[in-house]
């Protein structure tokens, strides 16, 4: 396995935490977003990863992290009864996304520490090369 590959597998690591770190921030952004219809109300959205690994005859192998898609929860949204609101339905129910921000926060966190390792992980392999450089000097 080739050094610059290190470099190639931390890359799809941040790209992928990147994504993660997008997708929470829509659902924070969008967490106090009501509606009068449950069926156009904001719901969730969680990145899928894929681990992909391909071996190439001969000439080792590729690692990476892929983003498969982003997903819809598909938890019922949260029916409040307020029947002063404008978007309120018939009955007086609002309906709020199935965003649960203590969740959305420690998801953040957990990204972002992830980027940080993956940043890390990039300039330990950067200082590693160019002291292997230095060697011949």
């Amino acid at each position: 396995m080739s050094s610059f590959k290190v470099f190639d597998i931390a890359g799809s690591g941040l790209s992928a935490q990147s994504v993660r770190l997008n997708t929470v921030a829509s659902n924070l952004a969008n967490a106090n977003s009501v509606s009068g219809d449950p069926n156009q109300v904001y719901r969730a959205r969680h990145p899928v990863f894929e681990a992909v690994r391909t071996a190439l005859a001969g000439q080792g192998s590729d690692a990476a992290v892929r983003v498969r898609g982003i997903v819809e929860s598909t938890e019922p949204p949260t029916a409040r009864y307020e029947p002063g609101n404008p978007l309120a339905d018939e009955q007086g129910y609002v309906y709020a996304p199935n965003v649960n921000v203590v969740e959305q926060m420690v998801d953040m966190i957990s990204a972002s520490r992830a980027y940080q390792n993956n940043i890390e992980v990039l300039n330990t392999s950067k200082e590693l090369l160019l002291a292997t450089l230095r060697l011949g000097q």
